[in-house]
């Protein structure tokens, strides 16, 4: 008899667990991990560009966040949708690692301009500002973050995380 409620109460731990992993983990920028199948193709070539895009996007992406920064810029630009706010979110983001500042500014001005909730990109300007020796433009970025997010997001908490790191050790 009490194999039942033990068993009742494993199923809703996993199943919260399962819940809260989703919410914790998401992402609006990480590329998907591929899939076994493929996506059928619903409109010909248009289809066959976006999935090259996703395909360039997802190996940019990888290659910045695995610190090969000329690698990754490389692979972005041969998007045949430059303008894509992710590709020029990543541009940025390898730019700003490479010390490339200007460029890598326009990159994000350009995104945020044409879309000022993408909280990834405002993650990424409020860092390029603590590079830049200015956090009080990083806390500005950081309220933007919370004002479309909230204060639970991933990119509310990275931004956090690291103006607080920097506060340590500037202080």
């Amino acid at each position: 008899m009490t194999l039942r409620p033990l068993s009742s109460l494993a199923a809703a731990t996993a199943v919260a667990f399962l819940f809260h992993t989703s919410v914790v983990l998401a992402d609006g920028d990480k590329p998907q991990l591929p899939k076994p199948e493929p996506k059928p193709k619903t409109s010909g070539e248009q289809s066959g560009i976006q999935s090259r895009d996703e395909q360039i996007y997802s190996l940019g992406y990888w290659q910045a966040k695995g610190g090969a920064y000329t690698e990754a810029i490389q692979t972005l630009q041969t998007a045949s949708n430059p303008s894509d706010p992710r590709i020029m979110t990543m541009m940025g983001f390898a730019l700003r690692k490479l010390g490339r500042m200007d460029e890598a500014m326009g990159y994000y001005a350009k995104v945020l301009a044409a879309d000022p909730a993408r909280t990834t990109t405002r993650q990424y300007l409020g860092e390029a500002f603590l590079q830049l020796r200015q956090p009080e433009k990083a806390k500005e970025q950081l309220a933007e973050i919370a004002r479309y997010c909230g204060q639970a997001c991933e990119d509310y908490q990275l931004l956090s995380q690291a103006i607080a790191q920097f506060e340590k050790t500037a202080g």
